[in-house]
């Protein structure tokens, strides 16, 4: 396969939500993505939207509870006839290994002690078994997130809270993602392409000392894989990671306009959990390309937007689509090298409050994609919006083949 993040060209991706927290408890529900949606059940097809649109990339994750239902058992079969279409359709799979949730028999969770080799087993069985086909991985989509909801805010399991909750899952997602990076690239050799992703997060307002803090936990886990020194970590720690660093071949930021920005004031108390959420500003383009140029900076890689779009009406999602790409050629424009531009998802997604609550899915259906989902009888069909025809016409726009001209030093 060739490179895809060397060639210089722009890459049309789309992505398909692919959270899964299988753990229950009273008052929560567990959170499959492919079940809310019906993607086991209508994956074929739902590949073949994304080929049709004019994607060649897709975000696609590998669900490890179901793939690996017992320890030391492994179930191939769904997955096996997932990568055979990818083939088939000639779309390529930028594959999640970790996009949030852990196997049900891991008791812990990510504070299990063995948590860290137990994912670097699982990443390394999927990249021998599709060695032939499938070379490029993200091995944990936003690993901060992870940290802070699972480790800070008590959110997902493990439950853990405050800074030892946070500097225990950051040292486990790390250490993790480390292992099975290295695991991979055993396998793949210099084949394998890794996508680091994380979420574009950016902070503003009066109050200075969390302001601070918020951006030093920005790029913690990402700065400790690729051997930086971080945060609440001790010596012997910082020692290992960086001897055992890793790096990625493109640097991926998931921003979304009227998210990603939170406002902090020391004049509004709140929590700082995700039940209590900071209340968020709508930067724009501006923002994206702020974190799409600082990620460049600080990782010295090709950077791609891995995620982006504005769940609001059609139209609104199609000023953001243009305003979003022609953003992204600006910046290639200007020498900063964006290798792939990802609109997410495919299709409508339900949102995480669906985990806590007891209304029916339908009333936590995001409007998101190129297609929505309508269900009747049961059965969600894929309803396509005038975004498909518009996301068809930028991808296959020649622009995209125009190297980024780098600058001058």
């Amino acid at each position: 396969m060739t490179s895809w993040h060397k060639d210089g060209a722009l890459h049309f991706a789309l992505g398909v939500e692919d959270t899964f927290v299988p753990q229950e408890r009273p008052g929560e529900r567990a959170i499959d993505e492919y079940e809310l949606t019906q993607h086991y059940e209508f994956w074929s097809s739902d590949l073949g939207l994304a080929s049709d649109a004019g994607a060649t990339l897709l975000r696609w994750g590998v669900p490890w509870y179901r793939v690996n239902p017992a320890e030391g058992r492994w179930d191939w079969s769904w997955l096996d006839r997932v990568v055979d279409r990818f083939a088939e359709l000639g779309l390529r799979p930028v594959v999640d290994l970790l996009h949030y949730g852990t196997p049900l028999w891991l008791d812990g969770q990510f504070a299990h002690p063995d948590y860290p080799a137990h994912v670097a087993e699982y990443s390394a069985r999927v990249a021998e078994r599709y060695a032939d086909r499938v070379t490029d991985y993200t091995p944990v989509n936003e690993p901060m997130i992870h940290a802070l909801f699972s480790g800070e805010y008590a959110y997902w399991p493990p439950y853990l809270s405050g800074p030892d909750g946070l500097a225990t899952m950051v040292r486990q997602l790390a250490r993790g993602f480390v292992l099975a990076q290295r695991a991979m690239r055993d396998v793949l050799g210099e084949r394998g392409v890794f996508v680091h992703v994380d979420a574009g997060m950016r902070y503003d307002g009066d109050d200075a000392a969390l302001i601070s803090r918020l951006r030093r936990h920005v790029h913690l886990v990402e700065d400790l894989v690729t051997g930086r020194a971080a945060d609440g970590l001790g010596d012997e720690d910082l020692a290992w990671f960086a001897e055992h660093a890793v790096r990625p071949d493109v640097m991926g930021v998931n921003y979304y306009p009227r998210h990603s920005t939170e406002v902090v004031s020391a004049r509004e108390p709140h929590g700082g959990g995700f039940r209590d959420p900071r209340p968020t500003r709508d930067d724009g383009v501006t923002g994206m390309e702020e974190l799409l140029r600082a990620a460049h900076e600080r990782y010295g890689v090709p950077v791609a937007l891995t995620e982006t779009c504005v769940t609001a009406s059609v139209a609104e999602r199609l000023a953001w689509l243009d305003a979003s790409v022609e953003s992204v050629r600006r910046l290639r424009a200007g020498g900063v090298p964006v290798a792939a531009y990802t609109w997410w998802p495919v299709f409508d997604m339900y949102e995480w409050t669906y985990r806590h609550s007891a209304e029916p899915r339908e009333a936590h259906r995001l409007t998101m994609g190129l297609w929505e989902l309508s269900e009747r009888d049961g059965v969600l069909h894929r309803v396509a919006t005038p975004l498909v025809e518009r996301f068809r016409e930028q991808a296959h726009d020649p622009l995209n083949a125009v190297p980024v001209k780098h600058k001058e030093s």
